[in-house]
């Protein structure tokens, strides 16, 4: 099974930067979407970012678009999410999922990461 490992999170003032990492384990192929989903309390999860290792591309939520970019490295299995100008809205806590039948990003993803909490002052 893949097994997936978010950290980076941490207290960050607004306009501050933080960069989460997601490592991976057990991949069958570097072909992969990589999710990356929030909760805030009291709120549903949603997503924000979506990296397909396969052409590099990637996708953003409205509301993180332009502020934050999604990215990653195959040698070190590892993902990113890079996340600039933050806001106090951006505060939750913070998944990375995969994805390797469809290589699409979805809530119903079949691998999930603890979360890493993120947490942006005013």
């Amino acid at each position: 099974d893949v097994q997936l490992q978010a950290s980076g999170g941490g207290l960050v003032q607004t306009g501050g930067s933080l960069r989460l990492s997601c490592a991976a384990s057990g991949l069958r192929s570097d072909d992969v979407a990589i999710g990356w989903f929030r909760q805030a309390p009291g709120k549903e999860r949603e997503g924000v970012a979506c990296f397909s290792s396969s052409d590099g591309s990637a996708y953003y939520a409205g509301s993180v678009k332009g502020r934050f970019t999604a990215s990653g490295d195959m040698d070190k299995k590892t993902f990113y999410l890079q996340m600039n100008s933050l806001k106090p809205d951006d505060t939750a806590v913070y998944y990375c999922a995969a994805d390797q039948r469809y290589k699409h990003c979805y809530p119903g993803m079949d691998y999930w990461g603890k979360g890493t909490q993120v947490t942006v002052s005013s």
